[in-house]
């Protein structure tokens, strides 16, 4: 027989459970008391408190809005395709029909191997599409993972309530929720606002603040017809999914990006520029 130090933490949470908890709360209460005792560990508390979480939050709050989706348009030329794979070094696109604004397919880079000793003339998209799946911002990131893992996609069109394309959310967003994301010296506490002062002219705002929040903060005038976040306003700005140290001015703003991967843009710095003239260029 095992000594109970000797037992993996899987088996002493097998047993701790033995007491039956009759809610979440009660369950929580005994891991927490667990943890205290060095039962389990405080990355492993974490970690199931998260796996809890997740069967709370629905697909919108982790999605990668359509503003941020680097798509590939359904007319779009193999030497139109490869700059777009080459950088954002994405394995999965999905097709626009830019006139009906819907996703029709999803390309997968892959597939774009068997032209590179043919004629480019040759490409057509329409034979290497697959099938896109689609899924409703409402629905619960464990049943997502749930499905993900049956039919074995790893990434989902997000539709609104009217069928109208809000985005994209992949396995790896699901499984980040659980297992916990990398913070670095610039990210924002879960408890602050979206915007946080360092001084007179420099913030650090998060990508995902609504433009209309950002506005009263900064007394701005951005527009929210297109986009409904700041990072949508910066994207576009860019032309290009930027990569951490990029920076652009717009307006009376400096933007530079602090943090971002091969999807979407986390967190800006802000700058105020004072008296100095508009429409200056991209820097890195």
């Amino acid at each position: 027989m095992n000594h109970p130090k000797h037992r993996s933490w899987l088996e002493r949470f097998i047993a701790l459970l033995a007491r039956e908890p009759q809610d979440r709360d009660q369950l929580m209460e005994i891991l927490r008391n667990a943890e205290e005792r060095d039962v389990l560990s405080a990355d492993i508390l974490g970690m199931i408190e998260r796996i809890l979480h997740v069967s709370e939050m629905q697909v919108r709050e982790i999605m990668v809005p359509k503003a941020q989706m680097v798509a590939i348009h359904k007319n779009s030329k193999l030497a139109d395709i490869l700059p777009i794979v080459i950088e954002s070094g994405h394995s999965r696109f999905p097709v626009l029909d830019p006139a009906k604004k819907d996703v029709i397919g999803m390309l997968l880079a892959k597939d774009l191997l068997k032209y590179f000793h043919k004629d480019p003339e040759q490409f057509n998209i329409n034979d290497i599409l697959r099938p896109a799946i689609f899924t409703p911002q409402s629905k619960r990131l464990d049943i997502l993972l749930r499905e993900f893992r049956v039919t074995r996609n790893h990434i989902a069109i997000v539709l609104d309530e009217y069928g109208h394309v809000e985005g994209l959310v992949t396995i790896e967003d699901v499984l980040e929720q659980i297992v916990g994301e990398i913070e670095d010296e610039y990210d924002i506490e879960e408890g602050d606002t979206q915007i946080k002062k360092l001084d007179d002219d420099t913030f650090i705002v998060k990508a995902a603040t609504l433009i209309e929040e950002f506005n009263t903060y900064f007394h701005s005038s951005f527009s929210d017809e297109e986009f409904d976040t700041i990072g949508g306003i910066v994207l576009q700005g860019f032309g290009h999914l930027p990569k951490r140290g990029e920076s652009i001015k717009i307006q009376q703003f400096r933007f530079k990006v602090l943090h971002s991967d091969s999807r979407r843009i986390y967190l800006l710095e802000v700058k105020i520029v004072r008296g100095r003239k508009k429409n200056e260029q991209s820097e890195k």
